[in-house]
This record gives structure tokens, C-alpha cells and sequence, in this order.
């Protein structure tokens, strides 16, 4: 069953950067959307961008896009999430999700079967 495997989480002050890192870890098939989520302390998990692979579309958070950017490389079979200007309230767990959707763009929990463990993400003022 795919596996996937966040990393590059840690403590950073109010505008500092940080990128996150996710690789998929064995598995039949190949998923058409992956994306990043977010659960904040004490609150359920928010999407925060989505991307469409065979079409290297992406999809944002309206609140973040400016800040955050989803990429993926292909020959190194990675996802990323960069993270600018954070703020204290980017503070949460960060996941990774993908599946094969019919609706990449929704930005929906629900849409992805796949999840990663997350990586903790802490910004301090």
C-alpha cells in the first residue's frame, strides 16, 4: 500500500522559511493529485494546496497562496511545500496526501485515501 513520508518540519521565528518535503514509499500505481493539509492545535485538518500532476496544475488556499508554493519533482519523485513570511498562526501539523481524483482543486481532507505522518511545524514570535 503507498506510503508516504513527510519531512523538513521545525522551529522558526515570525517571518522566517521553511520547505517541507514528501516521498511516496512503496505501493502499486500512481496517484493523479497530492497535496498538503494542515490540523492546527485543537481544530481539524484545512487544506492548503493541492496539485495535479500529469498537468502540473496547482491549487491554494486563497489565504496562503501568496505565502506558500506546491511543487513537485519528477525525477526525484518529491513533493514540496515552501513556506515564506510564516506566522504564528502556521503553527500545526503538516501532512502530506494523495489519491487518484477526480477533483484535485477541491481541497478536501476527505477526497485523499493516502496520508503521511506529518511533520510538526512551530513559529514563534
Amino acid at each position: 500500500q503507498l506510503q508516504l513520508v513527510e519531512s523538513g518540519g521545525g522551529a522558526v521565528r515570525t517571518g522566517g522559511s521553511l520547505t517541507l518535503s514528501c516521498v511516496p514509499v512503496g505501493g502499486a500505481g500512481r496517484a493523479n493529485c497530492m497535496g498538503w493539509f494542515r490540523r492546527l492545535p485543537g481544530k481539524g485538518r484545512e487544506g492548503v494546496a493541492t496539485i495535479w500532476i500529469d498537468r502540473n496544475m496547482t491549487y491554494y488556499d486563497h489565504t496562503l497562496k501568496d505565502r506558500f508554493t506546491i511543487s513537485r519533482d519528477s525525477s526525484k519523485n518529491t513533493l514540496y511545500l515552501q513556506m515564506n513570511n510564516l506566522q504564528p498562526e502556521d503553527t500545526a501539523t503538516y501532512s502530506c496526501a494523495a489519491g487518484s481524483l477526480s477533483h484535485c482543486g477541491r481541497l478536501w481532507p476527505g477526497d485523499f485515501p493516502f496520508w503521511g505522518q506529518g511533520t510538526q511545524v512551530t513559529v514563534s514570535s
